[in-house]
C-alpha cells in the first residue's frame, strides 16, 4: 500500500504597497500667520493629511513647506504669546491628540513646543467633528469634540511671576524651568459641562475680563439658539452669562467674533451684529444663500468677507454707528475656508471647487467684477469616481474623474506627464539636429528653424502670415554641410557650426565676418555654443576653445584628451550674467564617464566615471532653483545627475535612474520663467525642480530624436520635437508630474462610465436649484453622453422630479456576437421628504444611435421600476447584477412581444444595504454599509433553477465604501473609518465553517475617505522593463487624492519593509505623532497592526532626506546609497 501526501493548495499572499500618486486637495481650513519671520505674511493650509505653508511674495504665493501629519487635521488655530517674536501653530487631530509648532528662523526648521490629547474615553463625539476656538487675549483654547463638554486648554499668561520676564529675550523665557514655564505655555486640559449638545459654532468674544464663549446650538426640537459663558480658569468652571437668544432663525450657521466687540450672527437671509453691549443692528441680504467662509478684513473687525454656496464674494460693512450694508465684488470658487491676507490679497480655499488667490480693485473689471483671480489651485475634490480609459491609445492611462460640486462641479482629464498639442507637422525624414534662431540676439521671438540631414541644412523662416517658409540661403549660411551646432551670439552675430568650419556672421551686415576650419582635413565632430563662446571636439580627443571678440572669433586654447569625445556642453550657469561659462562638461567615448574642463585653462578639474556599457550621449550644465546641476545620459537610455560646484569642479549626490532603451539627448528650455530640461529618446521626459528636488514627467509621445524651444511671439513658447518621419511643432503643458485638464459642468458629477462601443463617456450628474423665495434646494438629475475624445455634449436626459442617480454602468447582453449592441444602464431612487428609505426606484437601458452627419443621441430603449434604491449595478457574463436597498439581483435581457426588457432571474436578500457589486466569473462580490464584504455565487441547477448561493462572507463589522477584487480569491475593501483591508477566501481549509468565512489578511489605516476603487495603471506601460507589480489598482478620495496600490513580491516586501522601518527611525514623531499608531487600521469596534501593506508615500519620501540620512539607512540595509536611490525611484514610476 503507498502512501501519498494530500494535496494542499499553495496560498499566495498579496503584499500591496500604497502611495499617493496626487496629494490631497481640498482646503479644510486656513489660517495667517507671521510664522516663518516677523516680518512675512503666511498662509497655512489644512489639507486633510498635509499641512502646506506658504508665504506672500510680491508675485503671489509661494510654497514654503509641505508636511505630511501623522493623522487627520480637524482643527487649527494661530497665536503668539508676549515675548514672541512669530506665532505658534495649535494643531487637533481626528483621534484626539494636539501638538503646537514653531519654526526657528535660523535653523530653517520646524520645532515641536507642545504635545499632549484629549480623549475622553467616555464621550459620545460631536457630531460636526472636533470645534476649535481660541482666545484673542491667549489665556485659552477651547476644544469641543465630545457632545456635552467643553475641553479647555489654559495657557500660562503675563500674570505673577511672568511679568517679571517681560524685559527678557524670547529664548531667556523659554529656558524657565518647567515650574516656572514660559508664557504660552499650554497647561494641562480640563474639561467643562455644557447642557448644549449640538454645537452648530462658537467663538471666544474680545475684550473680556474672563474668557467668555459664544455657543451657536440646535436643541431636540430643531430649534436654534445662542449661549453666552464666562470661564473661570482658575476654579476650572463655567459661569452662566445672563445674556441669550432664544428661537432664532434656524438657517443660523456661523458666529464670528469681532474684535471690537460682540459678534456676528449669520443666516440664510441676514446678517446681524451684535456690538459689545449685545445691542442688535442687521442687514437682509438680496437673495437667500449659505455662508461657506468669511474673513475680516480690518483688525478691528469693520469689514468682513462672505464667501457664499453660489460663489459670491460679498463685502460687509460694520460702522460704528447707523446700518450694516454690504457690496457685491465678485464670483469666486465656493469656499470652505476664506482668508485676508495683505494688501487685498485674499485666499479662497474651496472644497468643491479650485482654491484661488484674488485681489480686490477699486474699480470694475471686464467682468463687473471688483476682484482678479491671480492665481488658481488645482483641486480635485471630492471625487465622487472616476474611469480608467487608453484614449491616445500609447499603452499609458488616463484618469478621469467625477470632481467638485455645486457651480464648481466639473470633470478632470488626469495623465501621468506632459502634453503637447500639435499646432504644425512636416514630413522631412532624415534629420539630425534642429536649432531655432531669434531674428537679432536682443529679440524675444524666435523667427527661424535651422534643421540638419546628413548631406545639407535647410532652413525654415518665419514669414509675416506667421508661416513657416524654407528659404534657399541666408546670411552667409553654409548650407551645403550639415549643421553640428548654431546659435545667435551677442553683438548681433550668428554662429555655425560644420563639420569642417566654425562661422560667425553678422546679422547687420548679413556676411561672414570671421571662420576658422579645421587643420588637416580633420573633422568636427560634436560642438557647442553660448552667447560669447565656442568649443568644439576634433577627431582624436582634440577640443578646441574659441571666445568672441567684437567681431572676430578667436581660437583662446587647445587640448587633446585621453579618449574621444562623444558630447560637449559650455551651458552658462551664472543667473546674474548667463552669457558665459567658466568650464566645459565633455563626455567620453572609451571609458563611460564625463569630464569637467576649467575655461579657458581646459584643465581637467573633474573626472566622473560613469556605470553602464553604452556610450555618453548627451552632457549638460544645467540650475534648477539656485541649485547647479551636471546631468549625463548614455547611449542606452541610463541618466545621471549630479550636484556641481562650479567654483571646485566637485560633483555630488549622484542619482540615476533610466529613462527608456534608446539614446538621449538633452536640451534645456523655458516654460513659465522656470528652466527645465527636455530629455529627446523612446519614452521622452521633461526634468524640473520642486523644492529642491528633481522631477521627471512624461511626455505625451514616443520615439523623439531631438528637441529645441520655439517662440513664434513673444509670450507663446512653443517645442519643436522631430522624429523619423519629421517634426511636430506643438504647444507644452504645465510642467508638473500630473497633468490635468478641466471640463467644467457647473454641476455635480456624480458617476461616469466609459463605453468604447459608441466611442462616448457617460456621466450622471445633479444640478441644486434654489427656491427664490424659501432658498431650499431642490435638486434635478441628469444622464448625459460626451464624445470620448472632444469632451463635447452630445445628448442628455432629465429624471423625473424627486429622482436620485446613483450607479451607471455599460453592458453587452449578447456576448456571442462581436457587433452586437451595448446599452448604458442608470440606476436611481426617488426621494421624498419624510420618507426614511427610498421605496421606489428606476433601472433605465440607454442606447446611443448613431447616425452620418449626425450627433449621436441617446435613446431610452426599456425602463424597469423597482422597490428600492438602485445604489449599484454592474455587467455580470450578458446579464445585469444590481444592488436595491438590501438585496442583490440578476436581471436577463429578455425579449417580449417584440420589445426587450429585463427580467429577474434570482436574488439574494441577507443584507443591510448593498452599496457595491463587482462580478469576477461566476463569483459576485457585494460591499455591504454594515456588513463588510459578502461573496455570492451564481448557479445554474440541471433543472434550470437560476440562483445566487453565498460562498463566504466577512463576520466583522465594516462601513463599506468602496471594494474590488485583487483575484479570485482576495479582494480589497475600504471603509468609513478611513481604512483599507483585503479579505481571503479560506478554500483551502477542510472546515466547512471556515470556508464559508472571508479571512482579513491585510490591513492598513489611509487616514482619507476612498469612494472608489478601480483597476488601472497613471504609468506608462513600457514592455521593455520589467514591472515592479504585478497588478495595480487605482483609488480615489473625498480630499482629492488619487492613490496607487500595487501588488508586490515577498521579497519586494520584506526589503521595503525594512527600509519603511529605517526611514521611520530617521525622519521620527512628527508633531509628537508616530508613523506607526498612524498607520494601525482602527474603527469604532476594533484595532489592529498595520499587516501585508507597505506605505509607498513613506518609503519615497527617503528621495528627500539628506545625503547623511541616506547613507546611513543604506549601511544599516548593506546597500550603497546610490542603489539604493535606484530602488525606491523605480516605485516612483508606478505613479
Amino acid at each position: 500500500m503507498v502512501l501519498t501526501k494530500p494535496l494542499v493548495k499553495q496560498v499566495i499572499i498579496m503584499y500591496n504597497y500604497v502611495v499617493t500618486a496626487h496629494k490631497p486637495s481640498t482646503v479644510v481650513s486656513s489660517v495667517r500667520a507671521s510664522f516663518s519671520a516677523p516680518d512675512e505674511t503666511n498662509l497655512i493650509l489644512n489639507k486633510t493629511t498635509r499641512l502646506e505653508f506658504y508665504t506672500l511674495v510680491p508675485n503671489g504665493l509661494k510654497l514654503f513647506m509641505d508636511l505630511p501629519v501623522y493623522a487627520r487635521i480637524s482643527a487649527m488655530e494661530v497665536y503668539r504669546p508676549r515675548g514672541r517674536t512669530t506665532d505658534l501653530l495649535f494643531v487637533a487631530t481626528a483621534r484626539y491628540q494636539y501638538f503646537v509648532l514653531s519654526y526657528d528662523v535660523e535653523n530653517q526648521k520646524l520645532i515641536s513646543e507642545a504635545t499632549g490629547n484629549f480623549k475622553y474615553r467616555v464621550g459620545r463625539p460631536a457630531e460636526l467633528g472636533v470645534l476649535s476656538v481660541m482666545d484673542p487675549s491667549c489665556r485659552m483654547i477651547g476644544l469641543y469634540a465630545y457632545q456635552g463638554l467643553l475641553t479647555v486648554m489654559p495657557m500660562v499668561t503675563n500674570s505673577g511671576k511672568q511679568k517679571q520676564q517681560l524685559n527678557k529675550s524670547s529664548q531667556q523665557i523659554r529656558r524657565e524651568s518647567r515650574n516656572n514655564q514660559p508664557v504660552g505655555t499650554i497647561q494641562k486640559p480640563f474639561n467643562l459641562r455644557l447642557k448644549e449638545l449640538l454645537i452648530r459654532s462658537m467663538v471666544l468674544l474680545h475684550n473680556t475680563e474672563l474668557p467668555t464663549i459664544a455657543i451657536l446650538y440646535e436643541d431636540s426640537k430643531n430649534q436654534c439658539h445662542i449661549k453666552t459663558y464666562r470661564i473661570n480658569l482658575k476654579e476650572k468652571e463655567c459661569i452662566d452669562n445672563p445674556w441669550k437668544l432664544t428661537n432664532i432663525d434656524d438657517t443660523s450657521n456661523l458666529l464670528v467674533s469681532v474684535p471690537k466687540g460682540g459678534f456676528l450672527i449669520v443666516q440664510s437671509k441676514t446678517i446681524i451684529y451684535y456690538d459689545g453691549n449685545f445691542r442688535p443692528r442687521q442687514i437682509d441680504l438680496e437673495f437667500p444663500t449659505a455662508a461657506r467662509g468669511i474673513a475680516a478684513v480690518d483688525d478691528d473687525g469693520s469689514r468682513y468677507l462672505i464667501g457664499d454656496v453660489f460663489g459670491q464674494l460679498i463685502l460687509i460693512v460694520l460702522p460704528d454707528t447707523g446700518d450694516l450694508y454690504t457690496h457685491f465684488l465678485g464670483k469666486i470658487s465656493v469656499p470652505s475656508s476664506l482668508l485676508y491676507l495683505d494688501h487685498s490679497y485674499v485666499f479662497v480655499g474651496s472644497h468643491f471647487g479650485d482654491s484661488q488667490l484674488i485681489r480686490l480693485r477699486q474699480d470694475k473689471n471686464e467682468q463687473g467684477f471688483l476682484l482678479d483671480i491671480l492665481e488658481k489651485f488645482i483641486n480635485l475634490s471630492p471625487i465622487q469616481d472616476f474611469c480608467v480609459v487608453n484614449l491616445e491609445r500609447q499603452g499609458q492611462g488616463q484618469v478621469i474623474t467625477c470632481s467638485g460640486g455645486s457651480r464648481d462641479g466639473s470633470l478632470r482629464i488626469i495623465r501621468n506627464g506632459v502634453g503637447i498639442t500639435v499646432q504644425a507637422t512636416l514630413d522631412m525624414s532624415g534629420i539630425n539636429g534642429i536649432w531655432s534662431l531669434r531674428p537679432h540676439f536682443d529679440a524675444d521671438y524666435d523667427d527661424m528653424l535651422v534643421i540638419s540631414f546628413i548631406g545639407e541644412t535647410r532652413i525654415l523662416k518665419l514669414s509675416q502670415g506667421e508661416e513657416l517658409e524654407e528659404v534657399d540661403q541666408y546670411c552667409g549660411f553654409d548650407m551645403s554641410r550639415p549643421t553640428i551646432s548654431t546659435a545667435n551670439i551677442i553683438g548681433n552675430l550668428l554662429a555655425q557650426v560644420t563639420e569642417t568650419s566654425v562661422r560667425l556672421i553678422d546679422l547687420n551686415n548679413q556676411r561672414v565676418t570671421s571662420e576658422w576650419n579645421t587643420p588637416d582635413s580633420s573633422k568636427i565632430t560634436v560642438a557647442d555654443i553660448n552667447p560669447t563662446q565656442v568649443v568644439v571636439a576634433l577627431g582624436g580627443g582634440n577640443l578646441v576653445y574659441f571666445e568672441i571678440r567684437g567681431l572676430d572669433l578667436v581660437e583662446i586654447k587647445s587640448t587633446k584628451l585621453e579618449y574621444e569625445i562623444s558630447c560637449v556642453n559650455i551651458s552658462p550657469l551664472d543667473i546674474n550674467k548667463p552669457i558665459n561659462s567658466t568650464v566645459v562638461a565633455v563626455g567620453l567615448w572609451t571609458i563611460i564617464g564625463v569630464q569637467i574642463l576649467r575655461l579657458p585653462t581646459l584643465e581637467v578639474i573633474a573626472n566622473q566615471p560613469l556605470e553602464g556599457t553604452a556610450i555618453t550621449r548627451s552632457v549638460l550644465l544645467t540650475t534648477f532653483e539656485y541649485n547647479h546641476y551636471l546631468i549625463a545620459a548614455l547611449g542606452d537610455g541610463q541618466l545621471f545627475h549630479f550636484i556641481f560646484t562650479p567654483e571646485t569642479g566637485r560633483l555630488s549626490e549622484k542619482k540615476q535612474l533610466s529613462l527608456g532603451t534608446q539614446p538621449i539627448m538633452l536640451t534645456s528650455f523655458t516654460s513659465n520663467g522656470m528652466n527645465h530640461v527636455f530629455a529627446a529618446s523612446d519614452r521622452p521626459t521633461v526634468i524640473y525642480s520642486s523644492n529642491k528636488k528633481l522631477l521627471y514627467s512624461n511626455v505625451n509621445t514616443k520615439d523623439v530624436t531631438y528637441m529645441c524651444p520655439f517662440r513664434p511671439t513673444p509670450m507663446a513658447t512653443s517645442l519643436v520635437i522631430t522624429h523619423e518621419e519629421g517634426l511636430t511643432i506643438g504647444s507644452i503643458d504645465e510642467i508638473q508630474k500630473l497633468h490635468i485638464r478641466t471640463i467644467p459642468l457647473n454641476e455635480m458629477p456624480r458617476r461616469i462610465f466609459h463605453q468604447e462601443y459608441s466611442s462616448t463617456i457617460g456621466i450622471l450628474t445633479t444640478r441644486p436649484v434654489p427656491d427664490p423665495e424659501t432658498g431650499i434646494q431642490e435638486h434635478l438629475s441628469f444622464f448625459k453622453i460626451l464624445d470620448d475624445q472632444s469632451f463635447e455634449f452630445y445628448d442628455w436626459y432629465q429624471m423625473l422630479p424627486h429622482e436620485w442617480v446613483h450607479c451607471l454602468t455599460s453592458v453587452k447582453f449578447e456576448q456571442g456576437r462581436e457587433l452586437a449592441p451595448e446599452y448604458y444602464i442608470v440606476g436611481t431612487s426617488f426621494v421624498f421628504p419624510n420618507e426614511p428609505e427610498s421605496e421606489r426606484g428606476r433601472i433605465l437601458v440607454f442606447h446611443v444611435d448613431k447616425e452620418a452627419d449626425h450627433a449621436p443621441k441617446l435613446r431610452l430603449v426599456h425602463q424597469k421600476e423597482v422597490r428600492g434604491a438602485v445604489f449599484t449595478c454592474a455587467p455580470f457574463n450578458g446579464k445585469l447584477l444590481a444592488g436595491i436597498n438590501s438585496k442583490v439581483i440578476v436581471l436577463e435581457w429578455n425579449p417580449k412581444e417584440g420589445e426587450e426588457q429585463l427580467t429577474e432571474v434570482c436574488h439574494y436578500r441577507e443584507l443591510t444595504m448593498a452599496l457595491h457589486v463587482v462580478s469576477r466569473g461566476h463569483f459576485v462580490i457585494v460591499g455591504d454599509l454594515m456588513r463588510s464584504v459578502t461573496l455570492l455565487a451564481y448557479k445554474e441547477s440541471e433543472k434550470g433553477e437560476k440562483m445566487l448561493e453565498l460562498i463566504a462572507k466577512d463576520y466583522n463589522q465594516n462601513w463599506l465604501l468602496a471594494i474590488e477584487a485583487l483575484d479570485d480569491e482576495e479582494f480589497i475593501a475600504s471603509d468609513a473609518d478611513h481604512n483599507l483591508f483585503t479579505l481571503r477566501k479560506n478554500s483551502d481549509s477542510t472546515d466547512e465553517e471556515e470556508r464559508k468565512k472571508l479571512e482579513e489578511v491585510g490591513a492598513f489605516h489611509l487616514g482619507d475617505q476612498i469612494n472608489r476603487i478601480r483597476h488601472g495603471s497613471l504609468a506608462m506601460n513600457n514592455p521593455d522593463i520589467e514591472p515592479i507589480a504585478s497588478k495595480t489598482l487605482l483609488f480615489c478620495t473625498v480630499s482629492g487624492a488619487i492613490g496607487v496600490i500595487a501588488t508586490i513580491s515577498e521579497e519586494r516586501f520584506n526589503f521595503l519593509q525594512k527600509l519603511e522601518s529605517c526611514i521611520d527611525k530617521t525622519i521620527g514623531p512628527i508633531g509628537g505623532l508616530t508613523h506607526s499608531e498612524w498607520r494601525v487600521f482602527q474603527n469604532e469596534y476594533r484595532s489592529r497592526d498595520v499587516r501585508d501593506f507597505i506605505d509607498g508615500d513613506l518609503i519615497e519620501s527617503f528621495l528627500d532626506l539628506p545625503r547623511k540620512d541616506m547613507a546611513e539607512i543604506a549601511n544599516t540595509l548593506g546597500k550603497k546609497v546610490d542603489d539604493l536611490l535606484k530602488i525606491v525611484e523605480e516605485y516612483t514610476r508606478i505613479h
